[in-house]
This record gives C-alpha cells, sequence and structure tokens, in this order.
C-alpha cells in the first residue's frame, strides 16, 4: 500500500516563474500559469496527465481551468507562507489514498506590482483588528517587534545576532543572479541601515518581488516509469500545525509552539535525526525568524542559535548550510515564501542549485503562516528508501 510518507511520493516536476524581482507587465493569474506550465515541462507532462490542483491566493478552480486542467480533487488551503508545504504533505495522502494520481501545487504573486492581486483582508471586524491592529500592529515589521525582542532577550542574546543572520543569508546570494539582494554587507552596515520597527532594520526584513514557483507530485511507483527519474526527489516525513491568529496569544512569544508541533511529526515520519540533515530551509521572512527555527526545530539548544549562525555553521562550509539561494531576505520574497524555499531545496537535491552544497541527501524544509499562526515541515530527499 502506498503510504504518504517514506519515499512512497515523489516530486517529479519543479520550477520558478520564468522571471522573477520586479515584472509589472506580469498579473497574478500568468505567475501561476507560468511556473505551472514550467514544472511541467520539466516533468514532461501536459495538463491532460493532472488530476489535482493545489493553491492560494487565488482559487484553485481559478488555475485549473486557466491550465485546461480537469480537477478531480482540489485543495486551497490558505494559512499565509507555508501554505504549499501544507498543500504538498495534502498531495501526497490524496495521492497514497488514490484521491487524486498527478497533483499540481501552484503559486504566483504579483507581491511588489500588484498585477491582478486579490486584495488583502484588513477587517476591523476580526480578532487581529480589534485587539493588534488598532494598537499599531497592522504588518509584519510592527507584528514581530515584541517576539522578536523577547527571543532575544530570554537567551541574552543582541541585535547583532540578527545582523549576523543577514550578512549569512546575503553572501549565499552573492553569485546568484536571480537575487534581488546581491550586494556584499556586513554587521556594522546592516545595524547602520535605515530602521523599520525597532530592532529591525531595512535588511533584516525580506525583500519584496513578483514571481511563482510550482512542484507536481505523483506516486513513487509512477514515477518510476516517467523520464527523469534521477531527478525525481521524495517525501520522506512531513508536518503541519498551527497556533494562534494572533501573535499576542502565543503560548509563548519566544518560541513557537507550531514550529516544535510540525518539526516533531516531520523528523517522527521521517524517522531520522538531526545528524541526518544535509541542507536546511529555513523561511526567513525577518533576521529572528530562522534563529526560532533553528531552536524549535532541534538542531541547536536553548539561546545557542545565534552563536551557531555567527560561527558560521549554516554559511558556505558550514555543517548545517541554511537558506542557500539567499532566502527571503535576499533571494525573492513575494509576500508567501514557502514555494522558494521548497525550490531551492529540490535544486540543492538535484544537485542543481546555483551555490550547489556537495553531497546533499536529505533536505529539511521549514515554513511559517502569516506572523506566528501556522507551521509546515517537509522533509525531502534524492533517495528513496
Amino acid at each position: 500500500m502506498t503510504s504518504m510518507h517514506n519515499g512512497d511520493i515523489a516530486i517529479v516536476g519543479a520550477a520558478e516563474t520564468t522571471e522573477i524581482g520586479v515584472l509589472p507587465d506580469t498579473s497574478v493569474l500568468d505567475l501561476h500559469a507560468n511556473a505551472a506550465r514550467n514544472a511541467m515541462a520539466d516533468a514532461g507532462l501536459t495538463p491532460a496527465d493532472i488530476d489535482g490542483v493545489a493553491t492560494t491566493g487565488l482559487l484553485s478552480l481559478d488555475v485549473s481551468h486557466h491550465l485546461g486542467i480537469t480537477p478531480r480533487w482540489l485543495d486551497g488551503t490558505g494559512v499565509g507562507g507555508c501554505s504549499f508545504m501544507l498543500h504538498v504533505r495534502h498531495a501526497a495522502a490524496a495521492i497514497a489514498s488514490g484521491a487524486a494520481d498527478v497533483v499540481l501545487v501552484t503559486h504566483g504573486e504579483s507581491g511588489r506590482s500588484q498585477v491582478g492581486a486579490p486584495p488583502y483582508p484588513r477587517s476591523l471586524n476580526s480578532m487581529s483588528g480589534q485587539f493588534e491592529t488598532v494598537y499599531g500592529a497592522t504588518m509584519p515589521y510592527t507584528t514581530f517587534t515584541l517576539p522578536a525582542l523577547r527571543f532575544l532577550h530570554e537567551r541574552g542574546m543582541t541585535i547583532e545576532h540578527m545582523a549576523e543572520l543577514v550578512v549569512s543569508q546575503r553572501n549565499w546570494a552573492l553569485d546568484n543572479p536571480r537575487a534581488f539582494r546581491r550586494k556584499p554587507t556586513t554587521v556594522d552596515e546592516v545595524l547602520a541601515g535605515p530602521r523599520v520597527a525597532y530592532p529591525f532594520t531595512r535588511d533584516m526584513c525580506c525583500v519584496l518581488t513578483d514571481g511563482g514557483g510550482a512542484v507536481i507530485l505523483t506516486s513513487a511507483e509512477r514515477a518510476a516509469d516517467m523520464p527523469g527519474s534521477d531527478r525525481h526527489i521524495y517525501l520522506l516525513g512531513s508536518g503541519e500545525s498551527a497556533e494562534a491568529p494572533m501573535v499576542s496569544q502565543m503560548q509563548d512569544p519566544a518560541s513557537f509552539r507550531a514550529f516544535r508541533l510540525a518539526g516533531a511529526e516531520a523528523f517522527a515520519t521521517a524517522g531520522i535525526t538531526h545528524d541526518d540533515v544535509d541542507h536546511l530551509m529555513a523561511y526567513d521572512a525577518f533576521a529572528h525568524v530562522p534563529l526560532y527555527m533553528l531552536e524549535d526545530l532541534g538542531f541547536v539548544g536553548f539561546g545557542e542559535s545565534g552563536d551557531f549562525v555567527a560561527e558560521g555553521h549554516t554559511s558556505k562550509g558550514g555543517r548545517l548550510p541554511m537558506n542557500t539561494n539567499g532566502g527571503g531576505m535576499s533571494y525573492t520574497h513575494s509576500g508567501m515564501y514557502g514555494m522558494f524555499a521548497i525550490q531551492e531545496a529540490v535544486r540543492q537535491l538535484r544537485g542543481e542549485a546555483c551555490e550547489q552544497v556537495p553531497g546533499v541527501e536529505i533536505s529539511f524544509v521549514q515554513g511559517v503562516g502569516f506572523y506566528f499562526g501556522a507551521a509546515g515541515s517537509l522533509v525531502l530527499s534524492n533517495q528513496r528508501p
């Protein structure tokens, strides 16, 4: 019987939009379509081969209709930037159960140019509208301030530790021609940059871009008969969780329960340990979030994340290469970054990354949804157990 884990589900196609960055002439729907067609070309498939579609932002039926796909399975789960990790997990479950055979997961977002972008809901009738927005917590950089400061204070860490992470991420992006920020920087330059909202300076915040990506999944058994089997990537394990719709209602502002729960399930279902992980994609919309992830996922102990980064362990040549495309702070961030993290993990596992890490066999992909609302975890490998 096919399982949703243990390498029984394969990613057979993966691609980003042909261009990312500033695309004022491309609508959200066109970004979805371009990414989907690129992923289909990568897999050697056509719309007639696909019977499942998952996405967020747009309706999944908008995407299926535009591409000429007749789906028998649809998923429109929307929990922010980690939605795509959940889509991969849900697609794997659908394939394992027989609800779908070949699933396309798409992302497209005109985050910078706002071409055809659906309006962002800011209702004062919502919980956050009543209890956070009215106090100025309207966007991530104002909502994240107190958790970030609490995290640093409890661990005896400083904003210099966040600046060290920015520098590490930027160094991965320097030679990546698709990266939005490629200028070398230093800790002092990051700290001296324009202040956005204390403790964040500009380079501690993600870039704002247009772009998208798509992946295609099917059973490993079916994938074995498809071309390019040496490039197929297997899902070993996954996890998902959520906490509260408001940052102010987190169980502990200095540790995200959904990271801990989703990550633990991903490790357990994959049957691996932290030492087995060769590569980490840790959603880095802001400089404090990967520090949370390193600790909440158990890669380092309490209060050790800042020094772990500063000592170069996540940088080139380090023992846990992290965010090797430059991440959301340097590579790209259209508003929901999770798809781009998955794409880089696939590239690393295929040996096709711009900054290729040697010997990558297992990549852990961790996403965050909204501010600290939801989490999705994937364990991917180029080896089927």
